[in-house]
């Protein structure tokens, strides 16, 4: 036995989990599993978990009565190309864009801002 804590997955709150969870998968070229309880998007560079909330209100971002609990960066080649897949995947590209100049912002269907950026973030040790 060992104390290691490892990451395992990021589980994003959704009114419909496999909804999202296929929106995440069209996006990313993965495949989205599960129900509207509980969904998983086996993407090429990592995975995504849904689950489905009933009381579920979506972030009103950048202000508002409901904060942003969390985002997603997508690191791309084209923000202009990508922009064009995700709003067609169901995605709207918000007013605000604070980074525009390396990165726009955008709400997946379920209203959770997720980023498509052209600068890639370092792990350590890269």
């Amino acid at each position: 036995m060992s104390d290691l804590i490892r990451l395992s997955l990021t589980t994003v709150n959704a009114p419909d989990a496999i909804a999202l969870a296929r929106f995440y998968a069209e996006i990313t070229g993965g495949v989205a599993k599960g129900d509207e309880g509980w969904a998983l998007v086996e993407g090429p560079n990592g995975d995504i978990g849904f689950q489905q909330i009933d009381d579920y209100q979506p972030p009103t971002w950048p202000d508002g009565e409901v904060g942003m609990q969390m985002h997603l960066e997508f690191f791309v080649d084209d923000l202009e190309a990508t922009g064009a897949r995700v709003l067609a995947a169901g995605a709207t590209r918000f007013e605000h864009q604070p980074n525009a100049d390396h990165c726009f912002v955008y709400a997946d269907p379920a209203g959770h801002p997720f980023c498509l950026s052209l600068w890639r973030v370092p792990r350590v040790g890269d």
